[in-house]
């Protein structure tokens, strides 16, 4: 039996999030925003963000970039919307409700898309790499945000003690950084370039996943 996703119950959830998200993440979230939008422009100054919730990595985008801003929520978007308002983000162009697992773009459009903190929401990550991978430009980099579980190691078992307090701060272990490789795997032209830790370190990590030319 094929498994049923709840988008309409996810946007609810974003919906009641959006009003506070940014004061309770702002800083814990803030080393690995600036990085992810350092390296994906680094890759050319067309850039996608695949879950830009309420914009807390708009502001780091430089201003020679033009950046689109995905979402599910129209929630989260609309304060992202009042961000680049406010601040005069003029690196940010279209910020659109959108299904990461049907992106309405032309192939080969971006050089690189952000990933920040959803990956592990999106019901169907797989299916949501395969659209990224389609939109994105030869030699261009998806870069991931998120909390990773250890595959292996000490680390996985020091998680696995602390799943349940984790758990009740709406974290999982659950997804690894071994399944962004058995993904990058599958396809002949992506690979994965760095796994790196950012802060808090360890917990969050950097994934750079690179398109061949």
């Amino acid at each position: 039996m094929a498994v049923q996703y709840d988008l309409e119950g996810q946007k609810r959830a974003y919906a009641k999030w959006a009003p506070i998200y940014d004061k309770v993440y702002v800083k814990l979230l803030a080393d690995a925003q600036r990085k992810a939008a350092a390296a994906a422009s680094a890759c050319g100054p067309e850039i996608l963000e695949v879950g830009v919730g309420t914009g807390l990595v708009l502001p780091y985008y430089p201003k020679g970039c033009h950046v689109t801003g995905i979402d599910l929520s129209f929630d989260m978007l609309e304060k992202a919307v009042e961000k680049k308002r406010f601040r005069q983000l003029s690196q940010v162009g279209l910020l659109a409700a959108m299904d990461a697992c049907a992106l309405g773009f032309a192939d080969a459009r971006f050089d690189a898309i952000t990933v920040p903190f959803v990956i592990t929401l999106v019901p169907h990550p797989e299916r949501a790499l395969d659209e990224m991978r389609r939109v994105l430009k030869p030699g261009g980099e998806i870069i991931i945000a998120s909390k990773l579980g250890a595959d292996a190691g000490p680390a996985m078992h020091v998680e696995s003690a602390l799943a349940p307090l984790v758990k009740k701060v709406g974290w999982s272990i659950a997804f690894k950084a071994g399944r962004l490789r058995k993904w990058a795997a599958r396809h002949p032209d992506m690979s994965v370039v760095e796994i790196s830790p950012v802060f808090p370190v360890g917990f969050f990590k950097l994934v750079r996943i690179k398109k061949a030319l």
